[in-house]
């Protein structure tokens, strides 16, 4: 990836999330047919729109955000009726998949057609596609036309949920960020191939893969990050991701034990002088009274909704913090928990401890 070849004076504009402001929206929508840089809220995390169909312009998201040439983009769309703008020979379980769940947190990975720009799909013959639930997101969109959005961070961070977190790593990178407040949902969306025979599950997200089995029974999933291919088949798909700059290492196994051993190894790190981060549950925090770490807390155990939509900004809040390890415990691997230990395990670089 060259080096980032421009900057800008990142103007931010505060819009209402529900009901967005239209000078607002036709400021960003200038932006973007110029080929500039938009971030904007989607109901998962902030994105880094550019105009889907303009190769520079797309060419501009990578720079900007440091991201390798080999990771596919999503395009996002403002209604299922322009799928076909950019994709071809949907199977038959698109259109129920599309009829339940867009606007949502799904991106479906389908046929691409010819224009699409060989920058948006890693050079593939696919395209991920979804259409976002979120009013700021879907004005838009409708005002600019289709647009590329990877979240709008530097490649590897800790996805942003808030426009401050954007600042944090794209100021000066983008032209303008649509700040509607923190995100709703938290972690990215789930990335569905419906290409493949049986379908594949390549990214859990915030629609859950339980809800995809009530329609596509013999879904499959395979982390397939865990083989750290050189081109990714969807975006998202690499082993390092989501990462904060502290190590992050996670503990698996049975609740008592995992939460023994973290405060023993946090006990040992202290000792040695580093400092010691933890990601909890509200419910494990008492497992660390009287241990000098630094605590950001994800809800409830029975929460997970809380706990996805707190994660990143929880990495964020201890790399503030200046800690050198974070510590944290595995989810369970059903509903909401499965996208979380995806985001943690690519976070930790594939360091678990059993």
């Amino acid at each position: 990836m060259a080096p980032l070849d421009y900057s800008v004076e990142t103007r931010v504009l505060a819009v209402d999330p529900r009901s967005p402001d239209p000078a607002a929206i036709e400021a960003a929508a200038e932006v973007i047919r110029a080929g500039g840089l938009v971030a904007f809220p989607t109901e998962t995390v902030y994105g880094l729109g550019a105009t889907a169909l303009d190769a520079a312009a797309v060419r501009r998201v990578f720079v900007a955000k440091g991201r390798p040439a080999s990771d596919p983009l999503i395009v996002h769309l403002a209604s299922a009726d322009q799928v076909l703008d950019v994709a071809r020979d949907l199977p038959p379980a698109a259109h129920e998949l599309m009829r339940r769940h867009w606007p949502g947190p799904l991106t479906l990975v389908l046929p691409r057609r010819p224009h699409v720009p060989p920058e948006v799909t890693a050079g593939g013959e696919t395209v991920a596609v979804r259409v976002p639930a979120h009013p700021v997101a879907l004005a838009l969109i409708a005002a600019a036309g289709p647009l590329v959005a990877p979240s709008a961070n530097l490649f590897s961070r800790p996805s942003p949920t808030t426009a401050q977190h954007v600042l944090e790593d794209l100021a000066g990178r983008v032209d303008l960020v649509l700040d509607a407040g923190p995100t709703a949902i938290g972690i990215e969306s789930t990335v569905l191939d419906l290409t493949a025979d049986p379908p594949q599950l390549l990214r859990p997200g915030g629609l859950t893969r339980e809800e995809l089995r009530d329609l596509l029974p013999d879904l499959r999933y395979t982390p397939r990050y865990l083989e750290e291919p050189l081109a990714a088949p969807a975006p998202g798909m690499l082993l390092k991701h989501y990462s904060p700059r502290a190590q992050l290492t996670l503990y698996a196994g049975e609740r008592a034990a995992a939460l023994a051993r973290m405060r023993d190894d946090a006990l040992r790190h202290i000792a040695a002088g580093r400092a010691v981060g933890v990601m909890a549950a509200d419910d494990d925090a008492a497992a660390f009274d009287g241990v000098p770490v630094r605590l950001a807390l994800l809800g409830r155990l029975d929460e997970p909704e809380q706990a996805a939509a707190l994660l990143f900004s929880a990495m964020r809040q201890l790399d503030a913090a200046g800690v050198d390890l974070i510590l944290a415990r595995t989810p369970l691997h059903s509903g909401l928990g499965l996208a979380i230990w995806d985001r943690l395990v690519r976070a930790a670089e594939g360091r678990v401890v059993y």
